[in-house]
């Protein structure tokens, strides 16, 4: 049998990025992290819109927004054009918790950036895009 190239590196990676999130002492699990990060970035969106970025079985990604609404860091709202669907946002206390969990990960990616170099930064996203597709 051929050895895997790509799968164990990625296993590996976002296991570490959760051990980093872990460390950071922001009392968030990785997909919170993820999520409020996301948040802080792009402002309210939907919770189809949250599903389509990173993937949680629905089941899942119910149950990390809950526990975030929980601790008052989210809030879910009845869309107001669409009374099917929710819309979620952060609260006031949620933006600084988003904030600094976005602060983390993005220094975690600037080291990582640095030490590929800007030339191969591009061709990693498109190798990660290609898994990513080859998926679906």
């Amino acid at each position: 049998m051929k050895p895997l190239l790509l799968i164990p590196h990625i296993h590996r990676t976002t296991h570490q990025i959760g051990l980093y999130i872990e460390r950071s002492g922001l009392d968030v699990s990785q997909a919170e992290a993820h999520i409020l990060a996301h948040l802080a970035h792009s402002g309210e969106c939907s919770i189809g819109d949250l599903h389509k970025a990173f993937a949680h079985k629905r089941s899942t990604l119910t149950s990390v927004l809950d526990r975030l609404a929980a601790r008052n860091l989210i809030r879910r709202e009845v869309h107001a054009t669409d009374r099917r669907s929710f819309v979620v946002s952060l609260t006031r206390q949620g933006k600084k918790l988003a904030a600094r969990v976005h602060s983390h990960l993005q220094a975690l990616e600037k080291a990582a950036l640095h030490r590929l170099g800007g030339d191969k930064a591009a061709a990693f996203q498109s190798m990660l895009q290609a898994v990513e597709d080859s998926v679906i």
